[in-house]
């Protein structure tokens, strides 16, 4: 009997068990997979799935052609903020604060006082230009009444002179008549009295030849006699008449003498007029004075110049302040001196333009208010900087340039000044 074998099997690591593995045909899928496949192949094979898939693109890109529309149918920039003025206030006379009635942040109505300077100097300097014109009044009136006295009086002297040198003149005139009527006269009663001297040399003559009578003789010897006496008569008349044209030619002399200084008063009554109208100038700058007192009285009260809150405010009760000195900032909050600046790209500005309707987004307070575009900067930001560039010097690398565009909001939209300058904002312009 042959002796029974066994065989003993050693066992197999896990690489050479799954080396064969490896080299065996690949295997078939298992059935829950080929499942799968099936129903898989039979949907997309089924009509009304085809359909819902057209469907289905055709919402797709009917959705996708809404959201172009809508993202190409409004600019909207981040580099955005709320802009408004500050107004600056300022003293407008030196002094001392006595009195501060604001605090900060404190929102103020246009007229409020907001500080008080002492008015003690400016009080004293109001009643002395007071007097100061009072006086300067009292002085023109004076000058004044001069003028139309001293008119009258400068024109009747006038008068008088002018009258007085046409009556000398005249008088003249009638003397120098006279005077030769009278040398008419002396000529005739010198040449009555020759030949009544020469008659009476021929009748002595004729008397001692006892030619003719003695009656005769005397007749011709008065005649002699009158005839002499008529020319000394005449001459003496000339002589009288001569004087009268030496008197009237003096009384000429006095009265162009009196016109002469008829006239130096017209200079005068000039000088007179220019001293009153002197005294009015003295008074009209008295007044002016008196004004400019009146104003700095009322410039130790600092008011308001606008509705606003008050921001950083500088001065204290007790402060000297002087003129032009900054003692605080209103920042007015209403929506006609409240904007949006907003910073666009230069590639987003080919379809903007003033009046398109806007949204502001304000991150502060999270509200979104409605605007409209009002104007766009004549330049870029940087033109306006310190140091704008210098593209011609060096290497240039193109960079897209940024617009200032000023947004206003739309009446009614701010009412509760809840915004402020310098507020960051998402402002959305529709251009479509």
């Amino acid at each position: 009997m042959e002796p029974t074998s066994s065989v003993v099997t050693e066992p197999k690591s896990p690489a050479e068990g799954r080396a064969p593995q490896s080299q065996s045909p690949p295997s078939q899928p298992a059935p829950d997979s080929e499942a799968r496949y099936r129903r898989r192949a039979a949907l997309l094979g089924s009509p009304r799935a085809k359909w819902a898939f057209i469907f289905a693109a055709l919402v797709i890109a009917v959705a996708a052609f809404f959201l172009w529309r809508y993202l190409g149918s409004y600019e909207s920039t981040d580099d955005a903020q709320i802009d408004g003025h500050v107004n600056s206030v300022s003293a407008r006379v030196s002094g001392h604060v006595i009195k501060l009635n604001v605090e900060d942040n404190q929102y103020v109505e246009q007229g409020t006082v907001l500080v008080e300077i002492d008015p003690a100097d400016y009080e004293v300097a109001v009643a002395k230009a007071r007097a100061e014109y009072a006086d300067a009044q009292a002085q023109a009136s004076a000058a004044g009444i001069n003028v139309p006295i001293t008119d009258v009086s400068t024109s009747s002297q006038v008068s008088g002179a002018e009258s007085g040198v046409s009556g000398a003149q005249a008088a003249i005139e009638a003397a120098r008549q006279q005077f030769d009527a009278a040398k008419s006269q002396v000529a005739e009663a010198d040449a009555n009295n020759t030949k009544a001297q020469n008659d009476l040399q021929r009748y002595k003559l004729l008397i001692d030849k006892e030619e003719i009578s003695q009656m005769q003789y005397d007749q011709a010897v008065d005649s002699a006699q009158a005839a002499a006496a008529a020319l000394q008569a005449a001459r003496a008349n000339a002589d009288a008449y001569a004087a009268q044209i030496k008197q009237a030619q003096s009384k000429l002399e006095q009265a162009n003498a009196d016109l002469r200084n008829a006239g130096n008063r017209t200079h005068t009554m000039r000088v007179i007029q220019a001293r009153s109208q002197s005294a009015q100038a003295i008074t009209e700058q008295k007044k002016a004075e008196l004004d400019q007192a009146e104003l700095n009285l009322q410039y130790t009260k600092i008011i308001a110049p606008v509705s606003g809150a008050v921001s950083n405010r500088t001065v204290e009760v007790g402060q000297n302040v002087q003129p032009g000195q900054v003692m605080m900032m209103i920042i007015p909050l209403d929506e006609k001196n409240i904007w949006v600046t907003a910073n666009f790209k230069e590639t987003q500005l080919s379809k903007m333009k003033p009046g398109q309707p806007a949204e502001i987004q304000v991150d502060a307070t999270g509200k979104t208010y409605k605007g409209h575009v009002d104007s766009i900067a004549g330049a870029s930001g940087e033109r306006f900087s310190l140091l704008p560039p210098e593209n011609a010097t060096g290497n240039y690398v193109k960079v897209v340039q940024r617009i200032p565009m000023k947004i206003v909001f739309d009446p009614g939209e701010i009412k509760g000044h809840e915004l402020r300058p310098g507020m960051s904002v998402v402002p959305k312009v529709w251009i479509k």
